[in-house]
């Protein structure tokens, strides 16, 4: 064998283990594994007391807590469901009398990244929605709250949100003809790719999302390069994967679903030039979106939660089918 030939061999072996590599990444993009979306278990989950949870559940008043808690019209659960052969948690929120109902129905995506039990921190939220009218499920990904598997933040976790679908289909009480996706920070880079990648909803919603992940890392790039590697192993080397996929600004082009965009006008986590510039990027494209700035206010829209609820609320009933 000449030199030129161990050459060629060596390139096509590399290639080839590029290939299987990238193909291993993008799990989270295409169906995995027959039981995707199978419930496995549910489990009734009442809600502590709120001196039991107060750190927890410190962004809420104890009057909005204990409405939540103790309203008997609704009731929170917990969902194991598989998700490319992993059990990972999801929450539920719904009426406690579905009979014969089918009701439009919130997937909502958190914010942060690895997360143990926060049903109290999100229960207030989940019960403002539902006195909407709306069933609420809230994939938790893979490796919080004690579900199996690593979280690879907008990798092949994504398969989490993607298998909230057939997890909604298989509950006789949900319209899978409406169903409307609300996510947070992280949860709102997640929406974006859900909505990429096909998840059928109506419309969707998002607070404090970043759309360039490059920006982001680069405001400070101190805490996030370290970041970086510590979620996705290998960063420096991959960056430019990692931050295309990730980055709504770079394919908005395929964001076709009804968007209403908010961001808190004093946001120290995450500019809102990142969602001014996605807007104007959906404004190019023709695309139907709202923008909403609240001036002064943080990162979640802390002053203004209640408006955003049910701002969020009314561009989902905008789009009910």
């Amino acid at each position: 064998m000449n030199t030129r030939t161990k050459i060629s061999v060596a390139a096509l072996i590399c290639l080839s283990l590029v290939a299987l590599e990238f193909a291993g990444r993008q799990r989270g993009a295409q169906a995995a594994a027959p039981d995707d979306g199978k419930i496995v278990a549910v489990k009734n989950y009442p809600l502590p007391s709120f001196e039991q949870v107060k750190e927890i559940a410190k962004q809420w008043t104890k009057q909005d807590y204990d409405r939540a808690a103790s309203d008997p019209s609704f009731e929170f659960q917990k969902l194991t469901y598989f998700s490319d052969g992993l059990k990972v948690i999801a929450y539920l929120y719904k009426p406690k009398r579905t009979d014969g109902k089918k009701l439009p129905t919130i997937i909502f995506n958190r914010g942060s990244y690895v997360r143990g039990d926060i049903a109290a921190e999100l229960a207030p939220f989940f019960h403002r929605l539902a006195l909407q009218g709306f069933v609420i499920i809230a994939p938790l990904y893979r490796g919080s709250d004690g579900g199996e598997g690593r979280d690879e933040m907008g990798g092949a976790d994504l398969r989490d949100l993607m298998n909230t679908l057939p997890v909604a289909k298989s509950l006789d009480f949900i319209d899978a003809n409406n169903l409307f996706m609300y996510g947070v920070s992280r949860g709102g880079m997640m929406t974006f790719q859900a909505i990429r990648d096909g998840f059928p909803v109506n419309a969707a919603a998002v607070i404090g999302a970043f759309t360039d992940l490059d920006d982001l890392i680069n405001s400070d790039p101190q805490s996030y390069l370290p970041l970086g590697e510590q979620i996705w192993p290998g960063f420096a080397a991959r960056r430019e994967e990692i931050v295309k996929r990730r980055s709504a600004l770079q394919w908005a082009e395929r964001l076709n679903t009804p968007l209403l965009v908010m961001h808190g006008g004093q946001d120290r986590d995450v500019n809102p030039s990142h969602s001014l510039n996605l807007a104007q990027r959906l404004q190019r494209l023709g695309k139907t979106y709202e923008l909403v700035i609240y001036a002064g206010d943080n990162h979640g829209l802390r002053r203004n939660q209640v408006e955003r609820d049910r701002r969020a609320a009314d561009w989902f009933k905008k789009h009910l089918k």
